[in-house]
């Protein structure tokens, strides 16, 4: 065994959900499930857009993951796909089969209420991932406004667990078209963050829209419009 050298001053950290420390890790006794399991939760978070998911084939195509789940007498292949099995019936990750370019394409999600809920599109052809569809199941594209899941990491910064959920709430609350303007707002006064999205969408809720311009001549009038308008609410 080669010994590591250590971890240098400066690095990158991947965020491991604190529940699979006391919940699931005392279950787990074998070594490829965990090896997939850790695989599958760092690619997941360095995944942008929503929702977030791994495939089979980019897994495969890892050299590292694929070197360390070597066994003698085994396949890999067979290795790594019994070891996701485990995951999935452990209740760690939710799996969906579906086709890229005619083929059979397996996809991984965190299993959280989130993703549950957008498998549930999927298999209802009421959401489609990019490349990937149900087998058998015809789409027609049409052309739609921006999924605010996806405005918001374009426009504001990560899609975090946290975040996802309130976004979906905002859903149940205001219209898609709010959303999407207020995050719109918030990038047009430089306050890329939820909060501030937020208390625009209250004071719509509370005040109504207006559709006059708003003062954004100059840096001067774009604070001018933050206090008279959202200062006191994100003041907090």
């Amino acid at each position: 065994m080669k010994k590591f050298n250590g971890f240098p001053a400066r690095l990158e950290f991947t965020p491991i959900p604190n529940l699979f420390f006391s919940a699931v890790l005392p279950q787990v006794t074998d070594v490829a499930e965990l090896k997939a399991t850790l695989y599958v939760m760092a690619a997941l978070y360095r995944k942008r857009g929503y929702p977030k998911f791994v495939g089979y084939g980019e897994m495969a195509a890892d050299a590292a993951l694929m070197s360390s789940l070597q066994s003698p007498g085994k396949e890999t292949e067979t290795i790594l796909r019994s070891a996701l099995q485990m995951t999935v019936e452990r209740g760690i990750f939710l799996h969906l089969q579906l086709e890229k370019d005619g083929k059979s394409e397996d996809v991984y999600f965190l299993n959280n209420d989130s993703n549950r809920q957008i498998i549930t599109r999927i298999k209802n052809g009421e959401f489609k991932l990019s490349g990937l569809k149900v087998a058998g199941r015809e789409y027609v594209e049409t052309e739609t406004p921006p999924d605010i899941f996806v405005m918001y990491e374009q426009n504001i910064g990560m899609l975090t667990p946290l975040i996802a959920d309130e976004l979906k709430e905002a859903e149940k609350l205001y219209p898609a078209d709010w959303i999407r303007d207020a995050i719109k707002e918030a990038v047009n006064q430089n306050k890329r963050k939820w909060s501030y999205i937020s208390a625009i969408l209250e004071h719509w809720s509370n005040e109504g829209r207006s559709d006059g311009t708003h003062p954004r001549d100059s840096q001067e009038g774009g604070e001018r419009y933050l206090k008279q308008r959202y200062g006191h609410m994100v003041q907090r």
